[in-house]
């Protein structure tokens, strides 16, 4: 995948929608688990040393699978290697579900869903499709059952 690096510093800078100081462990071989703090910013989680400013790598997540591994813990896989999970251990078990919905929340996939839901439902209500006044109305992401290419 390709990025700006600098745009990425910028993005892990901004304010999380959700951070905590997590303990997680990198898929490579010998990984122990590390306290790091983690820092949901738009479908990006960024981690971090807890003494440093810049993240230390991020996780866009996109295709992605997020499970509930056993008490405290989930891990996240993706879809292209499955067998490679990043694993988080909370300090308890409600912020262990916090952080699996708003991980979850965070996808573009779960976002365009919504709105589609959402413009459907305004639709039925009032009888008017409420993306029409932005004239994106007819757009492919915004119509069920397509994919943004």
């Amino acid at each position: 995948m390709r990025y700006n690096e600098r745009e990425l510093l910028s993005l892990a800078r901004q304010p999380a929608e959700k951070a905590a100081e997590v303990l997680m462990r990198v898929p490579k071989k010998g990984s122990v688990l590390k306290k790091r703090l983690v820092k949901l910013v738009v479908n990006f989680l960024f981690y971090f040393r807890t003494d440093e400013a810049e993240p230390i790598g991020a996780l866009l997540l996109e295709h992605c699978r997020i499970t509930k591994e056993e008490e405290n813990v989930f891990s996240i896989s993706f879809i292209e290697e499955p067998e490679r999970k990043y694993c988080f251990e909370c300090d308890s078990e409600e912020q262990c579900q916090e952080w699996i919905e708003a991980l979850k929340r965070a996808s573009y996939e779960f976002m365009r869903r919504s709105l589609i839901f959402y413009r459907n439902e305004i639709q039925k209500m009032t009888g008017k499709d409420p993306l029409e006044q932005y004239g994106i109305s007819e757009e492919a992401r915004f119509q069920l059952g397509t994919r943004r290419q």
